[in-house]
């Protein structure tokens, strides 16, 4: 099978996403199939052989020239040559800046026009160039904030459209008005030029088919798998600490403070004075600030000594992280739909204690690794790590369950051939009755 698969950059950041993007392409080659992973905006950065292609469209630095810079909507060849080069997007990726909200949305809105918006010249030139390649079988989009570009590529290459569905509510919801609300708007409007959308998860599949109005017989679920080469089982540690670990994104919606304020009840309600919290993963430049709130509370409490954050991290950085940690938390504030740090975790046998929330519910109950609490909760989150502070048994038990798990349902292989069933068509249809209690409770969310 031929497959066009466009996949996200996110500049410097090891997105979850591109992760998973390039980890089924890497798979799906490997398999024999002709895989085309094509970066947009940046090029992708990943903790595993990088397979994606070496020219990215819709270049960052083009697409906000043509939003802010009417002269770049027209501008010759060989200036887009210079600011879609791979050198200069790297170069520009590695300015960590804060983005204006305002800035995203004008730019969301524009992209969602496709054709009608400022950066039609970007469209086109995706075209054309396709056109000089060999048509593939499937055309798979990233997420619906790139859902503009399915009407033009099926009216060039007249194949079938592939959208995930991959965590891009968070975003929508974090803008301002009215770019959140004529987004929605725009993404709604061209649902019907997606053949099957794909959600990473059970949980995510009701509600986005809730959140975007997408009619229930066009999604699939192909649920998360991870490239198990390099994950070993932990090895119990022989000083007396017990390390709690954090490994997302560092952003407010990751639930870094919530872990904290955990941390804080564990130390002094529960007298766990060998305790430790590490750090670990991405913060840009917008976040800064509220790492600091979070670094000065610890300071405040006394904890200074028990807090380290380690940075981002590389595969065999990652890897060694995990397998230095008792258990991990990332009590996320929303619902997140993926998780790959669950699996990443219980990979290495590291059991996990995570807020009864979106997919963190499903990957918790299938592996039974790990224990679910209350969102949004400090208390109930301390709680449950006190449980596991104190049953060591219990915590060994967990870490099997996900060790063994992960391997059996979430690794690459299984991944791969679900997708190759949804591509061709074989895959079953996420039914209305297996989605009704998760649907009401999207509603009574959303309500």
């Amino acid at each position: 099978m031929k497959i066009l698969y466009l996949t996200a950059g996110a500049a410097q950041m090891y997105c979850g996403s591109c992760l998973r993007d390039n980890a089924l392409a890497t798979e799906l080659k490997k398999r024999g199939h002709d895989v085309l992973l094509l970066p947009i905006y940046t090029p992708t950065l990943t903790d595993e052989q990088n397979v994606s292609y070496e020219k990215v469209f819709f270049g960052g630095i083009s697409v906000y020239l043509e939003q802010y810079m009417p002269f770049f909507r027209h501008a010759p060849k060989f200036l887009d040559k210079i600011f879609d080069s791979k050198l200069m997007l790297k170069w520009a990726s590695k300015r960590s800046l804060k983005v204006d909200p305002k800035v995203l949305g004008e730019m969301t809105v524009s992209m969602l026009r496709g054709e009608d918006g400022y950066q039609k010249k970007e469209i086109e030139k995706l075209v054309g160039w396709l056109k000089h390649e060999e048509a593939p079988d499937v055309i798979s989009i990233p997420y619906t904030l790139l859902i503009s570009l399915a009407e033009p590529l099926k009216r060039a290459m007249n194949r079938p459209i592939f959208c995930t569905l991959q965590g891009e509510d968070l975003f929508l919801e974090n803008l301002q008005e009215p770019y959140k609300s004529e987004s929605l708007r725009l993404i709604h409007e061209q649902v019907k030029h997606v053949d099957t959308f794909i959600a990473v998860s059970n949980y995510y599949a009701p509600f986005m088919e809730n959140y975007l109005q997408i009619p229930n017989e066009k999604i699939r679920v192909l649920p998360l798998g991870i490239n198990l080469d390099g994950y070993e089982m932990r090895e119990e540690k022989k000083e007396n600490t017990f390390t709690i670990g954090f490994f997302a994104r560092v952003a407010p919606e990751k639930g870094l403070h919530v872990l904290a304020e955990a941390f804080k009840i564990l130390k002094t309600k529960f007298k766990v004075q060998n305790a430790k919290l590490e750090v670990a993963g991405y913060k840009g430049a917008e976040h800064e600030d509220y790492f600091r709130d979070v670094e000065k509370k610890i300071k405040s409490w006394g904890l200074s000594d028990f807090f380290t954050y380690h940075g981002a991290l590389d595969k065999q950085g990652k890897i060694d992280f995990l397998r230095g940690l008792d258990m991990l938390s990332v009590p996320a504030t929303y619902d997140e739909p993926k998780g790959i740090f669950l699996l990443e975790a219980m990979a290495c046998g590291v059991p996990a204690v995570q807020p009864r929330r979106g997919g963190f519910t499903e990957v918790v109950e299938k592996t039974n690794g790990g224990l679910l609490v209350e969102k949004d909760s400090p208390e109930a989150l301390a709680e449950g790590l006190f449980e596991l502070y104190q049953n060591q048994s219990l915590r060994n038990e967990l870490g099997q369950n996900g060790f063994d798990a992960v391997r059996k349902h979430y690794n690459i292989c299984l991944m791969a051939e679900r997708a190759l069933d949804i591509f061709a068509g074989n895959a079953d249809i996420l039914s209305a009755e297996a989605c009704d209690s998760t649907l009401k409770s999207v509603a009574t969310v959303q309500n």
